[in-house]
Order: structure tokens, then sequence, then C-alpha cells
């Protein structure tokens, strides 16, 4: 079963088209990364999903009824976390989770806090004030409360944003984590590719308020066929230089001995063999395949994404 469906969502202000009629679906239990430069729409989508925006046109159905005719029931079983989105700084953790608890109607809404402050090793740092808290620290307390109502779907934009590396690396790890306990579903933003490729099952890719792309992380990056050679040599330049003109391969030289070549994936065996056989020692061999930034890059630019 479809857990969120969209289509044709529309949103326009004034004069200017912010969202234009974009459809997609989520399952169960997947994670679908929404992407796409500044501008995109991203925001304005989780917005209209989150009833924060009313539509202009198109429809939004959370677990098969419509978000328009059942939005108390649609957000009692979602929820939401965010970067950008604080809480209350002024209470404490424990003041914020319990506010939001009761709002969710959570029952044994004790018991389930304290569960989820110890998953989260918040114990030490429950009874502070949010607005104390460290960025990391404000990112785990965001998290139990996106978590406070066991939503069936979660919205993530941005989670990471700002946080450190050894934080965000511990942020994934806690949705690879909660995968594993239910089906969670999420709709996950991010401007960082390579989380994208880690945790997401299939990427949307949004530009000036359209769907330009939909496939797997493994899938869109195929659509990018070029791939870079890096081969460092111990001598002979001037063979190199006379076959890669003679094979019209586009190459360029970096500190004398080493160079780097930008053609199809499937013709560099060729070339690494054609270059053994002209008695080229190389030293070192390197493949620099396309990865979600570049397919990324190459659909924000609107053009053919260059290796560099």
């Amino acid at each position: 079963m479809a857990m969120l469906k969209v289509k044709n969502l529309y949103k326009k202000f004034g004069e200017f088209i912010a969202v234009d009629n974009i459809t997609f679906d989520i399952k169960e239990g997947e994670i679908l990364g929404l992407l796409g430069p500044n501008g995109a729409g991203k925001t304005t989508t989780i917005q209209m999903l989150l009833g924060i925006t009313t539509p202009t046109n198109g429809t939004i159905h959370y677990f098969e009824k419509d978000f328009s005719v059942y939005p108390q029931y649609c957000l009692s079983q979602l929820n939401f976390t965010s970067a950008f989105n604080n809480l209350q700084g002024r209470n404490t953790v424990w003041e914020n989770l319990i506010v939001f608890a009761n709002l969710y109607g959570v029952e044994n809404c004790i018991t389930k806090i304290k569960k989820l402050v110890t998953h989260f090793e918040m114990d030490d740092l429950v009874y502070k004030r949010y607005f104390d808290l460290s960025t990391g620290q404000k990112t785990r307390a965001n998290f139990i409360k996106a978590l406070i109502n066991d939503p069936k779907i979660i919205l993530m934009d941005e989670p990471t944003a700002s946080l450190d590396p050894d934080i965000a690396d511990k942020t994934l790890t806690f949705i690879e984590e909660l995968r594993k306990e239910r089906p969670i579903t999420i709709l996950y933003t991010s401007h960082n590719m390579s989380e994208v490729t880690r945790i997401c099952d299939r990427v949307i890719f949004m530009d000036k308020g359209k769907v330009v792309a939909e496939d797997t992380p493994l899938g869109l990056t195929k659509r990018i066929q070029v791939a870079q050679l890096r081969l460092t040599f111990n001598d002979k330049k001037e063979v190199i230089v006379e076959y890669l003109k003679k094979e019209k391969l586009d190459h360029r030289f970096d500190d004398g001995h080493v160079v780097f070549i930008t053609t199809e994936e499937k013709a560099l065996p060729k070339i690494i063999f054609d270059l053994s056989k002209l008695g080229i020692w190389m030293t070192d061999i390197e493949v620099k395949k396309p990865t979600l930034e570049h397919v990324f890059l190459q659909i924000a630019r609107g053009e053919k994404y260059v290796f560099q």
C-alpha cells in the first residue's frame, strides 16, 4: 500500500509557480529522497504535505485517505523533523516532549518518552533547556519528538544540515536502526548526496517546480555514461600523448606524470590494455565514476557534467 500519494500537486504564489503539477508516491517502508537545487520547490512541497500551505490544485492522500478531507487523522499518523525547525528554547527537552506527546494523544507517554530518551542517549540532557543544547543534541531531541507518536511516515527536511560529520553519521545510523525495528516510511530531503545514496531507496529530482528525474540512486548515476581514468606513469609521456590524440580521447596532464582521461566507462579496460602494450609502466590506476552529486549538478546546471 502507498503511504503517500501525490497527484498533480500545484502551487502558485501570484504569478510565480513554486510547484508545477508533480506526481509521486511512497510505499510502506520506503525511504524516498526529494532532491533539487535551491528554489526547486522542495520546501513548498513539504509545507503542503504538512498542511501548512494549501495547494492551488492537486491531491494528497495519506494511507489512501484524502488529506484535505481527513487532515486530523492523517497528521496524527505522521511527523516531521528538520534541522531548521526548533522546539521551545526556554523549555527543557522533557517539557517539550510532554507537550507534543499530549498533542498527539500518546498513551503511557512517560514510559514512551523515557524509552526514546534512552535510545537516543539523552538521559543526562533531558532536563536541560532546549536552547542550551548543542546542534547535535538538538537534532537528537528533534528525532525523539518525530517518533513520539509512532508515526507511519516521517517527513525529514535536511535533518543533518550543519551537523559535524560524526553526529551526521550517527543520525543516519539512527535512521537505519529505526528501519530494522519497523517498516517506517520516510520522505527525505538533503543536499548531501552521499547520505542520500546511503539511505534512500529511490530518488526524485525537482527543478523549477517540476519532477525532472526519478529512479534509484544507482539508476540515476548510470544516466551519466562517462567515467574518468587517472593514470600515474613513469615515463614515455610522448607515447601516451600520441596514443590519446590518435584515439581522440578527452584528456589532461597533471604534474607531468599523471594523466586524466575522460571517456565511456566501457572503454577504460581497452585504454589500459593499449597503453600497457605500448610499454607504458603505470604505477597507479584510479577510476572515478559518476556519483549522485554529479547527476545533481548536471540537472541543476542544465548542462552535461564535466569531471574536474
